[in-house]
């Protein structure tokens, strides 16, 4: 079993096999890549949100509500992305 090699105190993980079927990936990996997707969209929301209002409402209060109006559009393109059917 080959490891990837560890930095910085990263735990080291085995590589996963390569893929040699066309069979479609299981439903618990699909469930990750999506919940993982939607934590990176909603995280970004977030600190769009922390950005606009904490620090460039100063120099700017038209760029601040652009960044919270983009922020307010991710919510839901993120419960789209977490609910898609992938087809497998």
């Amino acid at each position: 079993m080959a490891l990837i090699p560890a930095y910085r105190g990263a735990v080291a993980r085995p590589e996963r096999p390569p893929r040699v079927t066309d069979v479609p990936r299981g439903l618990s990996d699909r469930q990750r890549v999506r919940k993982r997707r939607y934590l990176a969209l909603m995280g970004v929301c977030l600190v769009l949100i922390l950005l606009a209002w904490n620090l460039v409402r100063f120099w700017s209060t038209t760029a601040a509500i652009v960044m919270s109006a983009v922020a307010a559009v991710i919510p839901p393109v993120a419960a789209i992305v977490a609910n898609r059917h992938d087809g497998g």
